[in-house]
């Protein structure tokens, strides 16, 4: 509100709270408590996998927003760089990787809550969430730096690789 702007990363967070109160307002035992705790992450998911097909994904707004804050030299030049296929392509696939993980997770912890002994549960529903966060956060470093070492080769050397230059 100070700037006058949403971004993605508020709209996320703000989308998670409103599912929360939502699930609160419908109430229930202490299983269904668990498993509307971890609900919210199914629905987030299924943003960022719908969002993959649009014409900016999720992950551009998330890109955007961090460039804002942490490195407003960088935010020009991915402000300039994301129309480029192999850019919007590589957006498009992190927004997948996250819409398909997020779904994965909560669909986990919401079977887990159903079904597993109630101490169980709550043992390792924290490890498996943020683990499956920390899992993703390392498979987008990871993915980003593979696709900057493609781009960097030269058209000779992603001739002989037999891979598209991206």
């Amino acid at each position: 509100m100070r700037f006058r702007v949403l971004d993605a990363l508020s709209i996320l967070v703000l989308a998670g709270i409103a599912l929360s109160l939502l699930a609160v307002a419908l109430g229930g035992s202490p299983r269904m408590l668990m498993v509307r705790d971890n609900l919210f992450s199914v629905p987030i998911g299924l943003i960022f996998l719908i969002s993959a097909a649009t014409r900016r994904p999720i992950i551009y707004y998330l890109a955007s927003a961090v460039f804002a804050r942490n490195a407003p030299d960088r935010r020009a030049a991915f402000e300039s760089n994301w129309q480029r296929p192999a850019v919007l392509r590589t957006l498009r696939i992190m927004s997948c990787i996250w819409g398909l993980g997020l779904i994965a997770q909560g669909s986990l912890l919401a079977w887990m809550a159903l079904t597993w002994p109630i101490g169980q549960f709550l043992i390792l529903s924290p490890i498996i969430g943020y683990g499956t966060i920390a899992a993703l956060a390392l498979w987008t470093y990871l993915y980003q730096q593979a696709v900057r070492r493609r781009s960097e080769q030269t058209p000779m050397q992603s001739t002989l690789n037999h891979e598209p230059r991206t």
